[in-house]
């Protein structure tokens, strides 16, 4: 079954004549639900930092390898997806329903083009649950409120924070909206974080112009961190193997991964 909170307004809030992330993101991983100037920016950035499109496959892909773990081999029946971005394929909720059709995930997201394509996200199975609701990651308790509609909170649940927390401009407001969240879900559940890093070791250092041009020419305005930075927002939590590494190579198959500028973690609150 499916549930929907969104509202009536959301295309009213669309803006086609400025490139915003989750099209140029679409457009990236070739996507159809982008607009010229969409593909026009993000032509852009891909000829300042042309390994965008594989930090973008590569994020993708981490989604699809962390939610099969979770809930394949943890056990995981609950999923918090803060940030969904576009629907493409294989979703959160499609993996996770595949492996446990009694699955239960919210997903949340307040882009407009996301809202106006919710109703592509709400396809469940028979026996799980899918439901969407408008809201900012800024208001964690706004979030935590209704996704309690759908979610159980005094059960595990596997908060998803994939390319989402690089909105967040202050370092410390996005540490503390991460221990907000976490700190309302219960023993056992987990953080899956990607994030954006300058670090060279990972080949991040072409990130900064390219973020100067984004910011100056797209929304939202987005940063990079370092690995330090993007760690101490585990703190309190244990890490699992392979600890925090290139999302690309997040239990990647050997032939399979790839080195990119954007680190993945799953880590567990005990």
């Amino acid at each position: 079954m499916s549930e929907s909170h969104t509202p009536p307004s959301g295309s009213a809030r669309l803006n086609t004549g400025v490139a915003h992330n989750a099209r140029v993101w679409n457009y990236w991983i070739g996507g159809k639900d982008n607009y010229e100037v969409d593909q026009q920016v993000g032509e852009h950035v891909a000829g300042m930092f042309p390994i965008i499109r594989d930090i973008a496959r590569a994020d993708r892909d981490f989604l699809g390898r962390a939610v099969s773990f979770l809930a394949g081999e943890c056990g995981v029946r609950q999923f918090l997806d803060i940030g969904t971005g576009l629907p493409t394929a294989d979703n959160t909720h499609e993996i996770a329903q595949r492996l446990a059709p009694d699955s239960r995930i919210v997903y949340v997201d307040n882009d407009p083009i996301v809202l106006v394509h919710a109703r592509t996200l709400l396809t469940g199975t028979h026996d799980g649950v899918t439901a969407y609701i408008d809201a900012d990651v800024h208001d964690p308790d706004a979030i935590l409120e209704r996704a309690g509609h759908t979610l159980d909170l005094t059960r595990p649940v596997a908060v998803m924070m994939l390319g989402i927390l690089n909105f967040v401009l202050d370092t410390d407001e996005a540490r503390d909206i991460v221990r907000r969240v976490m700190a309302a879900v219960p023993s056992g559940s987990f953080l899956v974080l990607t994030h954006p890093t300058f670090d060279d070791e990972l080949g991040g250092a072409g990130q900064i112009p390219a973020m100067k041009f984004w910011n100056e020419n797209a929304t939202p305005p987005i940063t990079a961190r370092s690995g330090a930075d993007i760690a101490a927002f585990l703190d309190g939590l244990e890490l699992l193997e392979p600890g925090m590494v290139s999302c690309g190579q997040w239990r990647a198959d050997a032939g399979s991964a790839v080195l990119v500028p954007q680190y993945g973690a799953v880590a567990v609150k005990r």
